[in-house]
């Protein structure tokens, strides 16, 4: 019985995330996701009593996922490159030209949800330092070494944001590579 009921809950994560990503959580009813789990109202509420629930489950779903892509790309990306000013454009640029690419799941939760739910910030917050400390993985032990992340950081959200309102892929990851690579301290030099 416990399987059938965690492979309800994958299910109906799996389905909510796809839907929020794609299509926004306050367009997306709970009903959808009901009828494309194929789980009955019962089992839904069970596994989460109200949408409030499902999208903090849902975030804490994506961080997971997103994460665990980023650190694994930037990774394989920094073994070919060797350095940052030429795998982070890259590991972005396979992501904006994903055609399920709708930009930052934590971005847009932000805009649709942090009003309504504030606690979607704790959630934010932490998925953006989790990404600000593995790019600082990579940077030469500095004093300034968590600025220089976070300012990373900051240039990577306004990458994502113009690559999901229509600029360009390639033209943003330039961007991105051309500002890096004027920065000789991501180098350590």
């Amino acid at each position: 019985m416990s399987k059938n009921i965690s492979t309800a809950r994958e299910r109906i994560l799996q389905v909510s995330h796809d839907l929020f990503y794609q299509e926004g959580i306050r367009a997306t009813g709970i009903d959808r996701i009901i009828k494309e789990a194929n789980v009955t109202k019962v089992t839904f509420y069970r596994h989460f009593p109200s949408k409030n629930d499902l999208i903090m489950a849902f975030l804490e779903y994506r961080h997971q996922r997103w994460i665990n892509w980023f650190s694994t790309t930037l990774a394989a990306e920094i073994s070919v490159y060797g350095t940052l000013v030429k795998a982070l454009p890259a590991v972005l640029g396979k992501w904006f030209i994903n055609p399920e690419f709708r930009g930052c799941a934590f971005i847009n939760s932000t805009v649709e949800f942090s009003q309504a739910l504030p606690e979607i910030q704790r959630v934010v917050q932490s998925h953006k330092q989790e990404m600000t400390e593995i790019l600082a993985g990579y940077l030469p032990a500095t004093s300034e070494k968590s600025v220089l992340a976070k300012q990373i950081t900051l240039l990577i959200e306004g990458a994502i944001v113009m690559a999901q309102y229509g600029e360009e892929s390639d033209q943003v990851v330039s961007l991105l590579e051309k500002w890096l690579s004027l920065h000789p301290e991501i180098l350590g030099k």
